[in-house]
Formats: structure tokens, C-alpha cells, sequence
């Protein structure tokens, strides 16, 4: 007897712990999102600055 409620038990504290692990923490998505944030920004300013950098290269081209 003592046998199979340890089984019993085991089986409870390892679905206790599947559902501790399934939970989403709100902070970690938030960080996430923040992270992602600024590299959408750090990849639009590189984005912008060639452009930038390409339409002044063409306007120093056409004066000389």
C-alpha cells in the first residue's frame, strides 16, 4: 500500500510542477517586447542613416 500512494504522490507533485512550469511570467514577455523594440529601432536608424548616406552621395555625384 505504502507503495502505490508513493506513486500517487509522485504523480501529484509532477503535475504540480508541469503546472508551475506552464505559467507565462507577464515580466519576462514585457522584456521581451522592450528588446525587440530596440532592435526594430537600432535596425530603422541603420536602415534610415544608408539611405541618408546613399542620397548624399548621389547629390555629391550629380554637382560635380
Amino acid at each position: 500500500m505504502r507503495e502505490g500512494r508513493l506513486e500517487v504522490e509522485m504523480r501529484e507533485s509532477e503535475l504540480e510542477s508541469k503546472e508551475v512550469n506552464s505559467k507565462v511570467d507577464l515580466n519576462n514577455l514585457i522584456k521581451k517586447v522592450k528588446e525587440e523594440e530596440k532592435r526594430s529601432r537600432r535596425q530603422n536608424i541603420a536602415i534610415s542613416a544608408a539611405a541618408l548616406s546613399a542620397v548624399a552621395v548621389f547629390g555629391i555625384i550629380l554637382t560635380l
